[in-house]
């Protein structure tokens, strides 16, 4: 159960003053009956809460898949870039945030969402999710470079990195796995080989995989089934 107001909230009809206001003003409706004390307690799995005729269907937490550009920062905020965040203001949810980080300079899948449980699971080190990179390189790439990261390499910390699994595309562009998520760590791994990277996209992470009709800076809700894959730790 929760308050009307919080529910409202929660569904971003507005801020917990808007709400207050929007109630007086007789703007909403549970089980079809005008209500107007934001104390009301609702049953978000039962009742039908509307706001201007409108149902209004709970959902605590959701989940879009964002196509990042280039020349974008993966926070929430920041006072020189446009950030991510900037990207989805139009779907109405305001406490959204990016799962993990993308360089600016770098292209691909993001998740962003405002379930914070499922984001420190996809996040945790000790979970491994694997995460795929299309990687394109200044240099031919050889299968000794593919050696050596599949055994670990040397990136400048403590430990080496962990095992990754590459495959070979062209002899200047490659699918990198990895399952960290060090800071810059695809061009350090590649640093590191005495290569550099010129192109980086992310295709997918865990079992979420990129939709490739989403354009640059473009994003959709996950579909139900993505959201289970993700949740059941499918990874």
């Amino acid at each position: 159960m929760l308050r009307l107001d919080k529910f409202l909230c929660e569904m971003n009809i507005g801020s917990r003053s808007q709400v207050k206001t929007y109630l007086k003003q007789g703007f909403v409706t549970v089980n079809g009956k005008p209500v107007t004390k934001p104390e009301t307690k609702v049953d978000e799995n039962k009742d039908t809460v509307a706001f201007k005729g409108k149902p209004c269907v709970y959902r605590r937490y959701v989940y879009y898949m964002l196509n990042k550009p280039q020349g974008v920062v993966s926070a929430t905020q920041d006072n020189e870039c446009a950030t991510v965040t900037e990207l989805l203001k139009d779907t109405g949810y305001k406490d959204l945030f990016p799962v993990g980080r993308l360089d600016k300079d770098t292209e691909g899948l993001l998740l962003m969402t405002n379930d914070g449980e499922l984001a420190h699971d996809l996040l945790s080190p000790k979970k491994h999710v694997k995460k795929v990179y299309y990687v394109e390189l200044d240099k031919p790439f050889t299968h000794q470079d593919a050696f050596r990261l599949k055994e670990g390499i040397d990136i400048g910390e403590c430990k080496k990195t962990l095992p990754a699994s590459v495959e070979l595309i062209t002899e200047n562009s490659i699918y990198l796995t990895i399952t960290e998520g060090k800071f810059h760590q695809v061009k350090r791994m590649m640093n590191a080989v005495g290569n550099h990277v010129t192109y980086l996209k992310r295709i997918s992470m865990g079992s979420l995989q990129l939709d490739e009709t989403l354009g640059k800076g473009d994003y959709r809700e996950l579909t139900e089934e993505e959201i289970e894959n993700l949740k059941q730790r499918e990874l």
